[in-house]
């Protein structure tokens, strides 16, 4: 029998305070898994935790950068007390910065790199050697179409989440041996409150220039939702995925595999 249930796993999903992390956190906690999940500000904490309570989930909340070895480290080890030794890790927390190349400086790209690529890298190191020990584990990367893609304005972005690919198939290629899958999830333009700005009706009534240049590039002619983000998820926590190593599953309504319509 297929088995999707992560009843008893320990799941650490980091930026999971709103947006696509809370919806993954909220897929598996629904799944059965107890859910840890980490931010940087107190406001965001507090409402987020009450959102996961509003949901029946009781949720653990850290404040923690993932860009601080340090500080990682003793979330990790919060996490395993209070909760036991983390089974999925899910690296969801990043930014963007839409800045065309030669206006953005070095530091401004420095942070993108920091927090969408180096950070991965710094909670993957923490959690594994437990993950060996235990003789199981899974680590999910949220990649972007930005893994395959290039777009203007988004040169750090596009870099860190090539990286962020690569990254995923060498940990999985370091660590299967030790029944540690390691794979990535790439969302598409996904609708959410960030996002809203760009869907807002026009003042004549029409969609939003990049909205329809989105709904045009996408063969589902729709936005995501962070629900469609939720069962492929639960598929590579579970061990459904087991034998599933190294992959970027994107989850994009097909904009990945479609050149676009022929102009009229």
């Amino acid at each position: 029998m297929i088995n999707f249930s992560l009843t008893g796993k320990v799941a650490l999903v980091t930026g999971a305070a709103y947006g696509i992390g809370f919806a993954i956190a909220r897929a598996l906690a629904e799944a059965g898994a107890k859910i840890a999940f980490n931010c940087r500000s107190e406001a965001h904490m507090e409402q987020a935790l009450a959102d996961y309570k509003a949901l029946g989930i009781d949720a653990r909340g850290y404040i923690c950068d993932v860009t601080k070895e340090q500080d990682v480290a003793q979330m990790v080890a919060d996490i395993k007390k209070n909760l036991g030794v983390i089974d999925i890790l899910v690296n969801n927390a990043g930014i963007i910065k839409r800045i065309p190349m030669t206006e953005m400086s070095v530091d401004e790209y420095r942070e993108v790199i920091d927090i969408d690529l180096t950070a991965p890298f710094i909670m993957a190191k923490a959690v594994i050697p437990d993950m060996i020990a235990k003789g199981h584990g899974k680590i999910i990367n949220v990649c972007s179409m930005m893994s395959e893609l290039g777009r203007e304005t988004v040169s750090a972005y596009a870099s860190a989440k090539g990286g962020l690919k690569m990254l995923t198939r060498n940990i999985a290629s370091e660590y299967g041996e030790y029944n540690i899958q390691c794979n990535g999830i790439g969302p598409g333009y996904i609708a959410t409150p960030q996002t809203a700005p760009l869907r807002e009706k026009q003042a004549d009534g029409s969609r939003h220039p990049f909205d329809a240049f989105i709904v045009s590039k996408t063969p589902a002619a729709r936005w995501g939702t962070p629900e469609d983000l939720m069962g492929p998820a639960v598929f590579l926590a579970s061990d459904a995925s087991d034998f599933v190593n190294g992959h970027i599953l994107y989850v994009d309504g097909g904009i990945l595999a479609y050149i676009g319509k022929q102009p009229k």
